[in-house]
């Protein structure tokens, strides 16, 4: 067979243009097929003079068909889905090892994957970046899950909406793509704490990914919810899932040898038969395998030898890079980062032709909306920016990259045959300035709006008794006390992540990582000193897990004795909290001069269809930006992120109300808000 034809080959049976959609009518073809041929003589000549018409043999054919016609009548008439249903005939063997290669139902079968995660893309645009794959040339989607959206309070599963994951699986399917499944527990994915929930810090003694008794008791409980969801979205059950992933990465972390055996052990006994694989980068190969399990390699740059190095760990498998990381994320204060895109596509190239699979990661980055971007911790800590764009094969927004073209040309010469055409774009709008008209102080609103927990000593934000026990996850968190003058304050780094220092309402200074102490001015009387502390984003990667309690996770000391007696606010910044903050009175016209926490809003009008916009806070601090209820993300001044991404679908035709809050702390716009604020429009002197 030649090489074209070789690749026409490979193509077909990797789901091409027959992918998932097109193979569930494979079976119901064939039978109407046969049913067509049971006249006389339809086999053609030769048939013909075998069984010629008349004569016992005629009726005794004759017989056969009104049998055949009768039982195709019955079928139609009864539903036998449950028995035998027709998407799943020839599916039996799924994705199989054979040496060097894949085999999906006995035929070769390579993998050109890419990354898209759900819960970082509005469900509306869903489709339009897995069309936007598959003109790629790609046949495969992966995705992570991410168990603390799932489970955020102790439970209550969510598996509605932007996290409907049945949903999303079965619009792949839809759209000729099949999936690989990493489920977690963990994913890391530059995502808080890793994918894994906040509340599981409560336990003192937790041991996050070891077979810790508090740890697998939680994952089996989330296990089975998920896997009702996922088992029947299998191959040979009918679906898309070709393959599951076993943890993520564990290698890197490999704090208990027994750990992959048990999650390996708790997706097969909630009935997962589909071929499971591991993912680690090359120093982490050798401790994240698990008998079972295919193992992946992780990487950016093709360094000599790498794929060779996965015969030594597992001999005579098929080589798949399942994270070939198309660019990078970004952290906060830090550079943007930019891969090369002919590099990128060059390497990508070489990979293939040692014969590899391959997954892209990512091919559309999408945003870390909400509160949710993770962190890292090694020397300092550092939290990754809200926009997840990646410098990926699609924009954050989903538009075309030059990577995109040059991939598309790169796999259209190996699949020999045209691909799709690209979709179109979505458009975007640029809205001009809007003025934020009125403001409300943090403090005004406070006593009206959240009702405070009373301890003698700090509680970590984790511990605060709110959410039906499962403490708080994310936002802020204000700790009040009483003093008496003025000294040396020091948190002995007892601050996670930044807190923000008020004797009343004065503004005094910060307290982080690399800040731990501040003098405080003397006074008469007492004083309410005020920390209002911000969670960052939790440690997403690496061995300081079991470390990501936010708020204050220990004593503050002033003039070296620890306070105590503490009103502490919870300030999640929850959709109940800003509907109150909508309708609360105090609002007020924004001043010319102003320091201090607050929040601000204005109004907006569109008088066409909303479209995809970016929101530009120059002049702006530091906060959170909400968008009829949607959490865009954080800002900071300091960057490299310099825009929020407002999808346009968050939008509507009319009169839009934007609600904003001063940098030094939390800045929300409520309720609305659709704009490129291209200037700035108030004059507000703001403090760093």
């Amino acid at each position: 067979m030649g090489r074209g034809s070789a690749a026409r080959s490979q193509w077909r049976a990797s789901g091409g243009r027959s992918g998932p959609k097109s193979r569930l009518g494979r079976g119901g073809a064939a039978a109407a097929a046969a049913l067509v041929a049971v006249r006389c003589g339809a086999a053609g000549p030769r048939a013909a003079a075998m069984w010629p018409c008349g004569g016992r043999r005629q009726r005794r054919f004759g017989g056969v068909a009104l049998l055949l016609l009768v039982l195709w009548l019955l079928a139609r008439r009864f539903n036998w889905s449950e028995l035998v249903p027709l998407r799943l005939w020839g599916r039996t063997l799924g994705l199989q090892t054979e040496h060097s290669q894949f085999l999906l139902e006995g035929m070769p079968f390579r993998i050109f994957g890419g990354s898209m995660h759900y819960f970082r893309v509005p469900r509306e645009y869903w489709e339009d970046r897995m069309l936007k794959m598959k003109a790629c040339g790609l046949n495969t989607l992966t995705t992570y899950v991410p168990w603390n959206l799932h489970e955020q309070t102790r439970g209550k599963f969510d598996f509605s909406e932007n996290l409907d994951l049945e949903a999303f699986l079965s619009l792949a399917a839809k759209n000729g793509l099949w999936v690989i499944l990493r489920p977690g527990p963990y994913i890391c994915s530059e995502w808080d704490l890793g994918g894994l929930p906040s509340w599981l810090l409560q336990d003192p003694e937790m041991q996050l990914r070891t077979t810790y008794k508090g740890f697998t008791e939680a994952v089996d409980a989330y296990f089975d919810h998920l896997m009702p969801i996922v088992v029947p979205l299998q191959y040979k059950r009918g679906g898309p899932i070709i393959a599951v992933q076993v943890e993520n990465e564990y290698g890197s972390y490999a704090k208990d040898p027994n750990y992959m055996a048990y999650v390996k052990m708790a997706l097969l006994s909630r009935g997962i038969v589909e071929l499971l694989m591991t993912s680690d980068n090359k120093n982490g190969l050798s401790f994240g395998l698990v008998e079972g399990a295919l193992a992946t390699v992780n990487f950016q740059k093709l360094e000599p030898g790498v794929l060779k190095y996965l015969d030594t760990v597992q001999r005579d498998q098929p080589k798949m890079v399942m994270e070939y990381w198309t660019g990078w994320f970004d952290n906060w204060g830090g550079p943007h980062y930019v891969f090369d895109a002919d590099e990128m596509v060059n390497t990508v190239a070489s990979i293939l032709k040692l014969g590899a699979s391959i997954n892209l990661y990512m091919f559309h980055g999408g945003t870390n909306f909400g509160f949710m971007n993770g962190a890292l911790k090694t020397d300092e800590y550092k939290s990754d920016v809200t926009s997840y764009d990646y410098d990926a094969v699609l924009t954050e927004a989903g538009d075309y990259t030059s990577k995109f073209f040059k991939l598309r040309q790169l796999f259209s010469t190996i699949i020999g045959q045209p691909l799709p055409l690209p979709p179109m774009i979505e458009s975007k709008a640029s809205y001009g300035a809007i003025l934020l008209h009125q403001y409300i102080s943090l403090w005004d609103v406070l006593p009206s709006l959240v009702q405070p927990v009373k301890s003698e000593f700090p509680v970590n934000m984790e511990n605060l008794q709110l959410n039906d026990s499962s403490g708080q996850s994310y936002g802020y968190v204000l700790y009040e006390t009483v003093i008496f003058g003025g000294g040396h304050l020091h948190s002995r780094d007892h601050v996670r992540d930044r807190a923000q220092v008020f004797v009343n309402t004065m503004y005094v200074g910060e307290l982080d990582y690399n800040t731990v102490e501040l003098s405080l001015p003397e006074g008469q009387g007492f004083r309410q000193l005020r920390l209002l502390v911000e969670n960052r984003g939790r440690v997403n990667y690496g061995l300081a897990l079991n470390e990501q309690r936010k708020g204050l996770i220990g004593d503050i000391f002033l003039n070296k004795t620890p306070l105590r007696n503490f009103k502490i606010y919870s300030l999640e910044m929850k959709p109940d909290f800003l509907k109150s903050l909508q309708h609360t009175t105090g609002w007020s016209a924004v001043p010319d001069y102003f320091v201090g926490p607050a929040f601000f809003r204005g109004k907006l009008r569109i008088e066409h269809q909303p479209q995809d916009t970016f929101l530009k806070l120059q002049g702006w601090e530091k906060g959170v930006v909400f968008a009829n209820g949607h959490n865009l993300g954080r800002y900071w001044k300091i960057g490299p992120q310099e825009t929020l991404y407002l999808p346009g679908p968050w939008l509507w035709k009319g009169s839009n109300e934007v609600r904003g809050s001063d940098v030094l702390c939390v800045c929300v716009l409520l309720k609305i808000l659709l704009w490129v604020m291209s200037q700035r429009t108030t004059q507000i002197q703001y403090v760093n």
